[in-house]
């Protein structure tokens, strides 16, 4: 009985040492690493800034070039996104705003005229290419305008301010890049043009048409609600 236990032992033995050896010689391999694909999807707001310019006015029915209407100006925007699944394609809607400073004045024998675009933004839709983080898009709907004229007296002071809201449409697009789960920056061109509005209907019936087109150059931040990262392999 003995011997047979110490020979049952030394088998034990060697299968254990023959299946220590078995696993020791297996190589190991290394799980792949987890990447993160960044989802567009959902509402977000932001605020955005940047610089603004008008190269063509429209003055009684006539059209002329100009690069004196100028400045900066500063506001938000508020929008959602659609990521297909899947897919890179990205839709959106987006309506933005800005308190401008955007003018051109000019005095001459102690009076001062001035025209300013107050204030101005936009609806558009949005189509856009995401290439992970980075989201490529053109942009394009309804912009308006509140622009004022007035007229300025060095010892008076105003003699004349008249203001109206134009309509008109836009068209431009950027590039927007996710710099963390819900945090994203971007740069954007648009081109805006501006419908006619009579001015001076006081003074000079019917009125002086007046229209203009502005291109912007804005940098902006955006946070965007939802849309979480998806891990994959």
């Amino acid at each position: 009985m003995k011997r047979i236990l110490i020979a049952l032992g030394f088998i034990g033995l060697g299968t254990a040492s023959a299946l220590a050896a078995d696993l020791a010689a297996r190589p190991y391999t290394k799980a792949p690493p987890i990447s993160a694909a960044y989802n567009w999807t959902g509402f977000y707001i932001g605020a955005m800034g940047g610089y603004g310019w008008s190269d063509s006015v429209t003055v009684a029915g006539f059209t002329t070039g100009t690069n004196d209407i100028k400045g900066g100006f500063v506001g938000g925007t508020l929008g959602y996104n659609w990521q297909t699944p899947g897919s890179p394609f990205v839709f959106g809607i987006e309506a933005d705003g800005a308190w401008s400073d955007i003018k051109f004045a000019e005095t001459f024998m102690g009076f001062t005229s001035e025209d300013r675009i107050r204030s101005f933004g936009s609806v558009t839709g949005r189509l856009g290419y995401a290439v992970d983080a980075a989201l490529f898009y053109f942009k394009g709907g309804y912009a308006w305008a509140n622009n004022r004229f007035s007229v300025t007296d060095n010892v008076l002071g105003t003699l004349f301010s008249e203001t109206k809201f134009h309509s008109g449409w836009t068209v431009g697009g950027g590039l927007e890049y996710g710099f963390a789960p819900n945090w994203s920056g971007k740069v954007e061109y648009m081109f805006a043009s501006y419908d006619n509005e009579n001015y001076l209907t006081a003074v000079a019936p019917p009125g002086v048409g007046f229209g203009f087109d502005v291109h912007t150059i804005k940098g902006g931040i955006n946070y965007r609600f939802g849309g979480p990262v998806i891990a994959r392999y």
